[in-house]
């Protein structure tokens, strides 16, 4: 048996993986078309003008899938395991999900609203997937920390910790005070900068020329953003281990031996006619 293939371990790599290949993939086509500059543009950026846009949308909206599967994973395994009557954890482990729910879909939002056309809900999105993502990151860390030693390691807390704080360290860089530069006062942003420029929409701005006004704070917005999507990435790769030692099953129990909406009793059967949609059940 191969290691991708114990447990569900597959699904946080094919989450880091896929997530990955799609900003590669977006970036290499962007910058051989000439629609983006190759010196850190936004992610978004990169996903902007078509044919990219199109691959960028698709590949990242199968991120978001995956990233839901992996965190309702994560949240049966931590069921199954925390006690029953920790009602601490387990609120926390409910409420970590919803967050992870959230950050994916904020991604689908960013997928599929340009900056360019729609830039009131690209924000939106933005705001989602790395606000509403760094608190599930946050709050994974503070359940690993409530759960050593008996489930969880102290070098997987540390672990997870060390990159809880690359993820906040991306963030304060991203908002940092308002910098002066050639008397304009400029913003940076994780996810777009926006400055007093006259006659020029920053959101619609693919193209930027060293030396100009905001190019630096630019190039550390771009940075921040960038740190912090490899950051969530990085989160997840420290789920492979855990998800060694779980398998996800669906029991199928059928209370009727027919589809129809009246009794249809069969011969022998003593069944009723409800029928039921079992829950995924976890065993570790």
């Amino acid at each position: 048996m191969w290691w991708f293939q114990e447990g569900l371990c597959v699904l946080p790599v094919a989450l880091v993986v896929w997530t990955a290949a799609t900003f590669i993939f977006a970036y290499i086509t962007a910058v051989i078309l000439r629609h983006v500059d190759p010196l850190v543009p936004y992610i978004s950026d990169t996903g902007t003008v078509a044919p990219e846009r199109c691959v960028f949308g698709i590949m990242l909206n199968v991120s978001a899938f995956l990233g839901v599967a992996t965190m309702y994973v994560r949240y049966k395994q931590l069921e199954a395991l925390l006690q029953v009557d920790d009602a601490r954890t387990n609120r926390l482990n409910f409420v970590g999900f919803v967050l992870g729910c959230g950050s994916s879909l904020g991604m689908c939002v960013v997928a599929n609203f340009q900056k360019t056309t729609l830039f009131s809900m690209h924000l939106v999105g933005a705001a989602l997937t790395f606000g509403v993502g760094a608190l599930y990151v946050f709050l994974q860390t503070l359940l690993s920390y409530f759960m050593q030693p008996r489930i969880h390691s102290k070098s997987m807390f540390w672990t997870r910790l060390s990159i809880g704080a690359w993820t906040l360290a991306s963030i304060v860089c991203s908002i940092l005070p308002p910098i002066t530069e050639n008397k304009l006062m400029v913003f940076v942003s994780s996810v777009i900068m926006y400055s007093i420029l006259p006659g020029v929409e920053v959101n619609k701005k693919l193209h930027w020329t060293p030396g100009e006004p905001g190019f630096t704070p630019h190039i550390i917005s771009t940075i921040s953003e960038w740190s912090l999507a490899l950051s969530f990435i990085s989160f997840f790769l420290t789920y492979i281990r855990d998800f060694k030692k779980i398998n996800l099953r669906a029991v199928v129990e059928l209370e009727s031996e027919h589809l129809y909406h009246s009794q249809h009793p069969q011969p022998g059967s003593a069944r009723g006619a409800a029928e039921t949609s079992p829950l995924l059940t976890g065993s570790i």
